[in-house]
């Protein structure tokens, strides 16, 4: 792979202090409390509406569509970290849209505004810029980069500007037309597997909510924590041009997507886990992928380029 497509030249820009106790303190409580909320919600609800068939739907389908996000949406549709074949490339595309984050082409061009702008004015979704200064906003600033900016004008980024490849791919717009029907199976899907398990409709109903909606819930807040406490609390390994950071936390809750330093400073790379300890499970797969010969030309920085891109660590 040539140093062009991998090690692209980025500007440091102007350092920027570390991460406030204000935002370590923001980011602590956004990462404890909600899983706490929702562990406690199946302890006391278990035996009555959450049950073993429940714990089964809730992982799989967790697993499965978040693929589709991290392997499909970010590291293939975006990045091109890799040419995959049709048959991949659709069911990737499907299972991207069952985690109801929106039709590819609205997440692809999201996020390559983001890559383009990162944390910088015009960035969809950084933290950082335009929130005030101390608790206030360091609070305003997480808020908008987990979930406000796509309620905001300058959210959800429409058009071909960031996405032309996309919108002129038929089998993309195929699926993005259909994207309500896959909207309609990643709920259907485990409300008729928990009807099939325990054949009354209140069992239909638990595979629905655990299955399908807190499922759902659960992932997409771990996906919107790579851009606020990733860009907020964590380290960087290597020179980028923003505050990406990795956070072991959210890289184990999104397979690796929380090594989100090494990504914005390998963009293309399909491997974001770049040490042999940081656990990067969609890395796995794709390898996995690649020797079953659905993938080819996957993308990872070589040896020279890593020790190029390396920041200095305080001493």
């Amino acid at each position: 792979m040539s140093e062009q497509t991998l090690d692209r030249p980025i500007s440091v820009g102007t350092v920027r202090a570390r991460t406030s106790r204000v935002s370590q303190i923001v980011t602590v409580i956004a990462v404890v409390v909600p899983p706490l909320g929702l562990i406690s919600a199946m302890g006391l609800l278990w035996g009555v509406a959450f049950h073993w068939a429940d714990v089964a739907l809730f992982a799989g389908l967790y697993v499965v569509c978040a693929f589709g996000t991290t392997i499909g949406f970010h590291r293939y549709f975006t990045h091109r970290g890799f040419e995959a074949r049709a048959p991949v490339k659709a069911a990737l595309a499907i299972l991207g849209c069952m985690t109801m984050q929106g039709p590819v082409t609205q997440w692809v061009t999201d996020h390559r505004k983001h890559h383009a702008l990162s944390d910088k004015p015009g960035d969809p979704h950084s933290p950082h810029v335009g929130h005030g200064e101390g608790f206030a906003g360091a609070l305003r600033g997480f808020v908008h980069a987990h979930v406000g900016w796509m309620f905001s004008n300058m959210g959800m980024e429409q058009g071909r500007e960031y996405g032309r490849d996309l919108y002129d791919d038929v089998l993309i717009r195929t699926i993005d037309r259909l994207y309500l029907l896959w909207v309609v199976l990643t709920l259907g899907i485990p409300a008729a597997i928990g009807y099939g398990i325990g054949g009354t409709w209140h069992a239909a109903l638990e595979g629905l909510v655990w299955g399908g909606l807190i499922r759902i819930a659960a992932y997409q807040h771990a996906t919107f924590s790579v851009n606020s406490i990733c860009h907020m609390f964590g380290r960087k390994d290597y020179r980028s041009r923003d505050e990406a950071r990795n956070n072991w936390v959210v890289a184990l809750l999104v397979f690796g997507e929380g090594w989100h330093n090494n990504h914005h400073a390998f963009p293309v790379s399909a491997r974001h886990g770049l040490r042999r300890w940081q656990l990067d499970v969609s890395w796995w797969v794709i390898r996995g992928l690649e020797k079953l010969k659905l993938v080819w030309d996957v993308k990872v920085p070589d040896a020279a380029q890593l020790e190029r891109r390396r920041a200095p660590q305080p001493v």
